[in-house]
């Protein structure tokens, strides 16, 4: 039995019995003085406030933060707050996404209490809160171990990319995803990934061209996992520009040992992969397999799809991928792009300095990307 003094009132603890002035009550002692028990039930733990995720920078660091609305919240800065003015347990947080995708079993419950706890409060002046737009938005990953990118996964873009009756198309039109496997490619993560809002540069003389796409995250190492199965393996999603070199002047032909075009040349350009600006946990998602996709070229929509519409789904392209090789945390796959390229509009469109690109995927964001000129050697 102990005694205890609060506000001038006696406590007689027997147990987890208390007696105040002859009166017995539950846990009142406890609550009263503000066990962190008691904190740690006031703050839900479950997914209840969806979020999106970034990496950016601000006051001259690199963070992770957890988007809300129209703010970004500082993850570690956070955590940090709410074990000191919430008393709640520790839990050591990851400083980059890649991480933070690979311990998400371990982090994302204290996520979830953050993104209940910071919804609706006051945080002026909190030096872990930013307004997104006082912020540098950073590609989200960097880098991920891979990038798997899918050719002509919409059958109305390959049906546009190939001559009208040609064998191609008609393949494309009788595609069957349970019967074929899909045709891949890679991009450089180091080389080809680029920030949110960063320029391509447009050497002299290329056809560059626009295709917006959904990226689906990988969550947790997959390798030969079943289309049942696949799903469990994702992280989330984010946009990628799979920008596109279409050909132009300047390069040498090709060897003739290698008939068709140079998918190297085309897809796996410097800077080829302007990447984010968010990824979208898959919880918070409404429907992983509807995404609204708009690329837009200076305003005008050139692409209005649908990944309802893929030939081969998210199932069919892990299960494919990972026949193959080991996805890892933080592996990108594009998933391919709608209608509306440029190379399959008659007459061609391409590019040019001063363009703006923008991709949007509902529930997502906006991947913006400037154009600019290729600058002279030695000068960027």
């Amino acid at each position: 039995m102990k005694t205890f003094v609060v506000r001038g009132a006696s406590f007689v603890v027997r147990g987890s019995w208390c007696v105040v002035r002859g009166s017995w009550c539950l846990g009142l002692l406890l609550l009263m003085v503000g066990s962190p028990s008691a904190q740690r039930g006031a703050i839900s733990n479950k997914p209840d406030t969806p979020f999106r995720l970034a990496t950016f920078e601000a006051a001259g660091r690199t963070r992770i933060g957890l988007v809300l609305g129209s703010r970004i919240i500082d993850i570690p800065g956070a955590n940090a707050a709410l074990v000191r003015d919430e008393r709640l347990d520790a839990v050591p947080m990851p400083t980059d996404m890649r991480a933070l995708i690979e311990e998400y079993s371990r982090v994302s419950a204290r996520l979830y209490q953050i993104a209940n706890y910071f919804r609706d409060a006051k945080l002026d002046g909190a030096p872990y809160a930013f307004e997104l737009d006082k912020v540098a938005i950073k590609a989200p990953i960097r880098y991920p171990y891979n990038i798997l990118a899918a050719a002509a996964n919409y059958k109305l873009h390959a049906g546009e990319m190939f001559p009208p009756g040609s064998p191609q198309q008609k393949a494309a039109n009788e595609a069957d995803p349970d019967k074929e496997d899909p045709v891949f490619f890679a991009k450089s993560p180091r080389s080809c990934i680029i920030d949110p809002g960063e320029p391509f540069f447009i050497p002299p003389g290329r056809n560059i061209d626009w295709e917006g796409e959904l990226a689906i995250v990988i969550g947790k190492p997959a390798l030969r996992v079943t289309e049942a199965n696949a799903h469990d393996h994702v992280f989330g999603y984010s946009i990628m520009y799979d920008l596109s070199d279409r050909g132009g002047t300047g390069r040498r032909p090709l060897t003739g040992m290698f008939p068709g075009p140079n998918w190297f040349a085309g897809k796996s350009g410097d800077r080829s992969a302007p990447f984010g600006p968010f990824i979208l946990p898959k919880e918070f998602a409404k429907d992983h397999t509807a995404f609204h996709i708009v690329t837009k070229v200076n305003g005008v929509v050139k692409q209005d799809g649908n990944t309802k519409n893929l030939i081969w789904d998210e199932a069919h392209m892990i299960r494919y991928l990972s026949s193959i090789l080991t996805l890892y945390p933080g592996d990108l796959i594009s998933s391919g792009t709608p209608d509306g390229v440029g190379a399959g509009r008659k007459p061609p469109e391409f590019l040019k300095p001063g363009d703006v690109v923008t991709i949007d995927i509902d529930g997502i964001g906006t991947l913006t990307t400037p154009m600019r000129a290729l600058p002279a050697a030695g000068t960027r």
